[in-house]
C-alpha cells in the first residue's frame, strides 16, 4: 500500500542515486505508471513499475550499456512512451553514458529531424523497444548506409534482470553531462543542449519548490513526450528526487481523446501535470457534456501552462468548461521556460489568483509595458509568470547589454545551476549563447556568464510577462508586431479557423517586409465547404483595424498542414520556408498582394 505521505527527500547530487535511495526506503510504493490505451474505447490499461522493480531493470540495462559503451558515449533513446523509456534514460545515466531522449522514426512529420539529430549526437548504442525494433533497425539501415560503423541497438524489454547481477553502479561526477536536450528546432537547426547531472537534480528540485511539491504528497500526472524538456524534468526527474509517483500516458492518446487525461487527473489527488496553450482549448472544445459527468477535477494542485506568450483567456475558457466538475481558477500556473535552462524558468504559484495584464499594443510593440482598458480593442491580454524559479533573472536590451527598468520590454537573461554548460559539439554558439555579459560597470552580483534566452519580456509589479521571441519578431515600415499576437486575431477573425494551428511570418514584398498568414481550418469542416474569399477578407480586415496592417497573403489549409516542432509548437519558420518553396500555392485566397515565392 502508498503512504499518501511522502518520505523525506535527501539530498544527492543524481538521479541514479536517487533511484537507489527510494528502493532501499520505499521499495514496495509505485514509481511510474504507464497507462495504455491499446483500443479507441479503451479506459487505460496500468502497468507499473515500484521502486525496487525500477532499480533491478535499471541495474541490468546498464550493466548492459557499460559492455557496449563507454563513458561519455551517447545514447539514444528511440522508444515509445512507456516505463521502458523512464528504464532507459536512467540506465544510460546510471552508466555513465550520455542520455539522447528522442523517439521512434514512426512519428509522423518528424523522421527527418530524427537524422538529423542522430547525425549531430552520433550515439554508440540506441535504446528501443521489441514493439519498434524493426521499424528502428529499417531506419538505421537507411540513415548508416555507406557512413560507417552503425550504433548498435539494444531493445529494452529484451534484457534480462540477471545481466545486472554483479554489477557495481557509477557515481558519476555532478559536472558531467547527464544528457543532451535538442531544441525544438522551431527558430532554428536543432542543438544539443548539454544538461549536466548537477543541472537537472537542481530545476527538478526548482520545479518541486515552485509547484508546491516538495513538501506536500503530489503525484505527477503527464501526457507530455518525454523527449521534450518539460515532460522529462516533470514526468522523469521531478518523481525520482521527490519520490513520488508519476503516471504517464502516450500524448497520441490525449490527442485522440482528452478527456483521458482529465480522468487521470480526477483518479489521482493532488495531481501536478503540464500542457501547452493549445490542450487546455482542446479540452474545453472537445469534451462532451457525457465525458465530464464522470470527472471530479477538484483535488488537482497545479496545471502547468508553458506556452509563450500565456493568454488569460486559454485559463479562463478551460476552467468555465470544467467549473461543474470542481477545478478551482487557482490551480492554473502560467511559467516560462527553455531548455537551455534545463527546463523550468519562472512560475506562478498554486493557490494564487492568476495575474492578468492588458497592456497598449503600440507601447509594446515600442517596448514599453503600459497599461491599457481590458475592454480596448488596442489591448493585449498577457498573464504573469510567476517568479524565478530558484535563479536569477533580468530584463536586458539586446544590443546595448545593459539592464532595463520593470516596464521596459527587452530579451529575458537568466543565471542559476540549472542553466546547461552550452551546446553540444557548438562551442562558439554556446559561449554566444551561454556566457553573455553586461556592458560597462556592473554589480557583483550581476557579473560572470548570462544565459541569453533569445526570448522578449518584461517584470510588471514582480512578475514576468513573456511578450515573445526576438526571432520571430516582425517589422515591418519601422513598426514591430508580435506574430503570435497577430495570430490570436486571426483566429478570433471567423470561426472556421482552427485555434493554435496557424502561422504569421515575414515574407519579401517590394522595399520591405510583409506579413502572411497559414491557417488551418477546423477539422469539422470541409475546405470545399468554406467561402475561402470572405473568410480572407474577415482576417484582413480584423488585422488591419486591429494591428494597422496589410497583410499580403492569406493561405487555408487542411487539419495538420501548418508544421509543428516535436514538442508540438507551430513551427513558424518551417511554414514560411515551405510557403517560399510554393507549397501552399493552390490553397491561397487569390488576393495576395505582392508577396514573392
Amino acid at each position: 500500500m502508498d503512504s499518501r505521505r511522502p518520505p523525506l527527500t535527501p539530498a544527492y547530487a543524481t538521479l541514479p542515486e536517487y533511484l537507489r535511495h527510494w528502493a532501499d526506503v520505499t521499495p514496495d510504493r509505485r514509481a511510474f505508471t504507464f497507462v495504455d490505451h491499446p483500443t479507441p474505447d479503451s479506459r487505460g490499461v496500468h502497468r507499473t513499475l515500484t521502486w525496487r522493480r525500477l532499480d533491478v531493470r535499471v541495474r541490468a540495462l546498464a550493466a548492459r550499456l557499460a559492455e557496449e559503451a563507454g563513458p561519455g558515449d551517447r545514447v539514444a533513446l528511440l522508444c515509445p512512451q512507456n516505463t521502458e523509456y523512464v528504464t532507459g534514460f536512467l540506465a544510460a545515466l546510471a552508466a555513465g553514458l550520455v542520455a539522447v531522449p528522442l523517439y521512434p522514426p514512426g512519428l509522423p512529420g518528424h523522421a527527418d529531424r530524427l537524422a538529423r539529430v542522430l547525425a549531430d549526437a552520433r550515439p554508440t548504442v540506441i535504446l528501443t523497444t521489441s514493439q519498434v525494433l524493426r521499424e528502428v533497425r529499417g531506419f538505421c539501415v537507411r540513415e548508416y548506409s555507406g557512413q560507417g560503423a552503425p550504433a548498435r541497438i539494444v531493445a529494452v524489454d529484451q534484457v534480462p534482470d540477471g545481466a545486472g547481477e554483479g554489477w557495481r553502479p557509477l557515481t558519476p561526477e555532478k559536472s558531467a553531462t547527464a544528457y543532451l536536450q535538442y531544441t525544438s528546432g522551431s527558430t532554428r537547426v536543432p542543438a544539443g543542449v548539454e544538461i549536466t547531472h548537477a543541472n537537472v537534480v537542481a530545476n527538478a528540485q526548482q520545479a518541486l519548490t515552485a509547484y508546491g511539491a516538495d513538501t506536500q504528497p503530489v503525484t505527477c500526472v503527464g501526457w507530455l513526450p518525454l523527449y521534450h524538456d518539460m515532460g522529462l524534468v516533470l514526468s522523469l526527474a521531478a518523481p525520482a528526487v521527490r519520490g513520488a509517483l508519476s503516471v504517464l500516458m502516450d500524448p497520441a492518446a490525449f490527442l485522440h481523446q482528452p478527456v483521458r487525461w482529465l480522468r487521470l487527473l480526477t483518479a489521482h489527488p493532488h495531481a501536478v501535470s503540464a500542457a501547452p496553450n493549445f490542450a487546455y482549448d482542446y479540452c474545453a472544445s472537445a469534451v462532451t457534456e457525457g465525458q465530464k459527468a464522470d470527472l471530479r477535477l477538484h483535488g488537482v494542485t497545479a496545471l502547468i501552462n508553458g506556452s509563450e506568450p500565456v493568454r488569460p483567456g486559454t485559463a479562463d475558457r478551460f476552467h468555465a468548461a470544467f467549473a461543474a466538475q470542481g477545478i478551482a481558477p487557482d490551480t492554473h500556473c502560467p511559467s516560462y521556460g527553455l531548455a537551455e535552462a534545463t527546463v523550468v524558468v519562472s512560475a506562478a504559484r498554486p493557490g494564487k489568483p492568476l495575474r492578468r495584464f492588458a497592456l497598449d499594443r503600440d507601447a509594446l510593440a515600442a517596448g514599453k509595458a503600459l497599461p491599457a482598458p481590458p475592454d480596448d480593442a488596442g489591448a493585449v491580454l498577457l498573464a504573469g509568470c510567476g517568479t524565478p524559479a530558484g535563479q536569477r533573472l533580468r530584463i536586458v536590451d539586446p544590443a546595448a547589454r545593459t539592464a532595463l527598468s520593470e516596464g521596459e520590454v527587452g530579451e529575458i537573461w537568466v543565471q542559476g545551476p540549472n542553466v546547461g554548460r552550452g551546446y553540444w559539439a557548438q562551442d562558439e554558439l554556446g559561449r554566444r549563447v551561454f556566457g553573455a555579459e553586461f556592458a560597462g560597470e556592473v554589480d557583483m552580483a550581476d557579473r560572470g556568464g548570462w544565459l541569453r534566452t533569445g526570448d522578449l519580456g518584461t517584470v510588471l509589479e514582480g512578475q514576468l510577462v513573456v511578450t515573445g521571441r526576438l526571432k520571430d519578431l516582425l517589422v515591418v515600415d519601422g513598426r514591430n508586431h508580435y506574430p503570435q499576437d497577430i495570430e490570436a486575431t486571426i483566429q478570433e477573425a471567423h470561426p472556421a479557423v482552427r485555434r493554435d494551428r496557424l502561422a504569421a511570418f515575414a515574407v519579401p514584398g517590394g522595399d520591405s517586409e510583409r506579413v502572411a498568414v497559414v491557417a488551418e481550418h477546423l477539422r469539422t469542416a470541409r475546405l470545399a465547404d468554406i467561402d475561402v474569399p470572405a473568410l480572407a477578407r474577415a482576417v484582413r480586415a480584423a488585422v488591419s483595424a486591429r494591428h494597422g496592417l496589410r497583410l499580403a497573403d492569406v493561405v487555408l489549409v487542411p487539419p495538420g498542414t501548418v508544421p509543428r516542432t516535436s514538442s508540438g509548437k507551430v513551427s513558424r519558420a518551417l511554414t514560411r520556408a515551405r510557403y517560399l518553396e510554393g507549397a501552399y500555392g493552390s490553397q491561397r485566397d487569390g488576393a495576395a498582394e505582392g508577396a514573392s515565392r
